[in-house]
């Protein structure tokens, strides 16, 4: 049985720590890290992480790297974004949002969770 792939974006991982999303956010994570689910994030997504305090950081390393995929900034998916951002799908302050958004589409993730 294929297993879904779920895009997340940083509030995810730190949603682990918020007592108003702990519960949802671990959960999750327990399925990544038994592998009912594959995690999928983007560079975006470890650029965030790098502005973060070290168990937000280090919350993305429990999940075994065969659970976990990595999607590169592309061309294809820069324009994307500035195309959601151009229709008002979301607006130019929210630019990272926008290339999570594009992220998620280009790399055909089943979900997107935030």
């Amino acid at each position: 049985m294929r297993k879904l792939r779920i895009y997340i974006d940083t509030s995810v991982i730190g949603g682990c720590f918020d007592k108003e999303f702990a519960v949802w956010s671990n959960m999750l994570f327990d399925e990544f890290m038994a592998g009912k689910k594959i995690a999928v994030i983007s560079d975006v997504t470890i650029g965030e992480l790098s502005k973060a305090y070290d168990f937000i950081r280090n919350k993305i390393k429990e999940i075994p790297d065969k659970y976990i995929e990595v999607i590169h900034k592309t061309k294809e998916i820069e324009e994307l974004s500035h195309s959601y951002i151009k229709n008002n799908a979301t607006s130019k302050k929210y630019g990272d949002d926008a290339l999570h958004i594009a992220s998620a589409t280009i790399a055909k993730a089943d979900v997107l969770v935030s």
